[in-house]
C-alpha cells in the first residue's frame, strides 16, 4: 500500500513524536537523519498519534472479525436453517438472527417480556414503572399501563388472558382489565418490601406472589383477599411458579436454595441446595417434557404413572440445573452462560429443549439430552434480564437493559 506525501509526513512526525515519548533518543536522532524529519511548529498535534493510530486498527480488525463471524453465521442460516416453519415441525423452532422486531420506548431497564395467551400481543415491563403493550406481528406499539410508582418486576396473564397482573418495587400487586378498558381493576397491597414476581394458579381464581420480604402470598383475585402466607425462605424470593397441575409451587430465594412447597397446606415438600450463588429464575417442565427429561437423565418410568415433576433453575453462578422437584435431587447442571442466568424456561413444542437468557447478554437454545449448548444468539448489547416463548406461534421475545424488547422469529 503506497503512501501520499502527505500521509508518509504524517507518519514520520508520528513515529518520531514516539520515540522521543518513550525516550528512545539515539534512534530518534538516527531516524530523523535518516527520514529527513525537520522541527515542526505544531509538534502537540502529532503527541500520542502512532499509539491512537494503532489502538484504532486493533479495534478495526476486532469490528471486520466480528462481522466476518456474523456473516458466517447468516451463510449458515441460509444453507442449513433456511426452512420455513410449515416445513418444520413446531418441537423443532428455534429462535434464529437477526431479530424480526427491535422495540423502543421504555425508558428503563425491561424487567419482563409475556406473551398474551389469545391475542396477537406482547407486554413489556421495565424499570421506568411501566407496562407497555405491543403488535408483536406488526412490531407496533399500542399502549402504555400506568399506576406503579416504582419499577415493575414481573407481570402474568391468567389462562383466558382478560386480566393483566403485576407487581413493582412499590410494594404493590396490581389488576389489570385486558378486554376493553385497559384500566387498574383492583390493587392488592400486604407485603412488606419489593414485591418480584407473581403468577395465576391454573383455575385463574387465585394469585401468587413473591418478595423481598422473604414471602409467598396467595390472594384471592375476585376480592383482592390474601388467604395464604408461605414462610421458610431466609432472604428474598425471587419468583414462585405453579406447576402445570396446581398442586405444587416452587420458589427461588437469595437464600440460594429453591423450595417445593404443596400449594393447598403450605407444607415444603422439599428444598434444593446445589447452586453456589443466588437463583435468580426456576421453571417447571411441562408435562410433554417429562418423558424427554426422565430419557435424558436415565430415570425409569414410574409403574402406572408418568415420570416427574421436574424443575429447572438458573443462577448467577453461571449453571442451570435441572432437579427433581420431590426427592431435590439435581439430575444435570448445564454449563456455558459466562454470567449470571437470568431467565430459563422449557421449549413449548414438546420440551426436548431449554432457553435462557443471561447477563453474558446471550439467548442460549440447550440441547439438555446431550448436554450441549445447541445454538447462542448474541441477542442485546447489554445484560438480558427476561425472555419469553410463544406457546403456540414460531416466537420468541427478549429484553434487556438497553431499553429494548426484541421478537425473534423461530424456524
Amino acid at each position: 500500500m503506497v503512501l501520499s506525501g502527505k500521509q508518509r509526513e504524517e507518519l514520520n512526525y508520528a513515529i518520531a513524536d514516539y520515540l522521543q515519548t518513550q525516550g528512545f533518543n539515539e534512534a530518534l536522532e538516527a531516524f530523523k537523519k535518516e527520514a529527513e524529519v525537520k522541527e515542526d511548529d505544531n509538534p502537540s498535534k502529532y503527541s500520542g498519534l502512532l499509539e491512537k493510530k494503532w489502538t484504532s486498527v486493533i479495534r478495526l480488525q476486532k469490528k471486520v472479525m466480528d462481522l466476518e463471524a456474523k456473516l458466517t453465521e447468516m451463510q449458515k442460516e441460509v444453507v442449513e436453517g433456511g426452512a420455513t416453519r410449515k416445513t418444520r415441525s413446531a418441537t423443532d423452532w428455534i429462535p434464529r438472527p437477526p431479530e424480526r422486531y427491535e422495540l423502543k420506548g421504555h425508558r428503563n431497564t425491561v424487567t419482563k417480556v409475556l406473551f398474551h395467551p389469545v391475542y396477537s400481543v406482547i407486554v413489556s415491563c421495565s424499570e421506568d414503572a411501566t407496562i407497555k403493550v405491543w403488535d408483536y406481528e406488526t412490531g407496533d406499539f399500542e399502549r402504555t399501563l400506568k399506576g406503579h410508582t416504582d419499577c415493575v418486576q414481573d407481570a402474568a396473564f391468567e389462562y383466558t388472558g382478560k386480566i393483566l397482573a403485576s407487581c413493582s418495587s412499590d410494594m404493590s400487586i396490581r389488576l389489570w382489565d385486558f378486554t376493553q378498558s385497559y384500566d387498574c381493576i383492583r390493587t392488592l397491597q400486604g407485603h412488606d418490601h419489593n414485591v418480584s414476581s407473581v403468577c395465576f394458579m391454573p383455575s385463574g381464581d387465585f394469585l401468587l406472589s413473591s418478595s423481598r420480604d422473604k414471602t409467598i402470598k396467595m390472594w384471592e383475585v375476585a376480592t383482592g383477599y390474601c388467604i395464604k402466607t408461605y414462610t421458610g425462605h431466609r432472604d428474598w424470593v425471587r419468583i414462585v411458579t405453579v406447576s402445570p397441575d396446581g398442586l405444587l409451587l416452587a420458589s427461588c430465594s437469595n437464600d440460594q436454595t429453591i423450595r417445593v412447597w404443596v400449594a393447598s397446606t403450605k407444607e415444603c415438600k422439599s428444598e434444593l441446595r446445589g447452586h453456589e450463588h443466588v437463583v435468580e429464575c426456576v421453571a417447571w417442565a411441562p408435562d410433554t417434557a417429562l418423558p424427554h427429561v426422565a430419557e435424558a437423565v436415565g430415570l425409569e418410568k414410574k409403574a402406572g404413572g408418568q415420570p416427574g415433576p421436574f424443575i429447572i433453575s438458573g443462577s448467577r453462578d453461571k449453571t442451570i440445573k435441572l432437579w427433581d422437584a420431590l426427592s431435590g435431587l439435581c439430575l444435570m447442571t448445564l454449563v456455558g452462560h459466562d454470567n449470571w442466568v437470568r431467565a430459563v424456561l422449557f421449549h413449548p413444542g414438546g420440551g426436548k429443549r431449554i432457553l435462557s437468557c443471561s447477563d453474558d447478554k446471550t439467548l442460549r437454545v440447550w440441547d439438555y439430552k446431550n448436554q450441549r449448548c445447541e445454538k447462542t444468539l448474541e441477542a442485546h448489547t447489554h445484560f438480558v434480564t427476561t425472555l419469553d416463548f410463544h406457546k403456540s406461534a414460531p416466537y420468541v421475545a427478549t429484553g434487556s437493559v438497553d431499553q429494548l424488547v426484541k421478537i425473534w422469529e423461530c424456524r
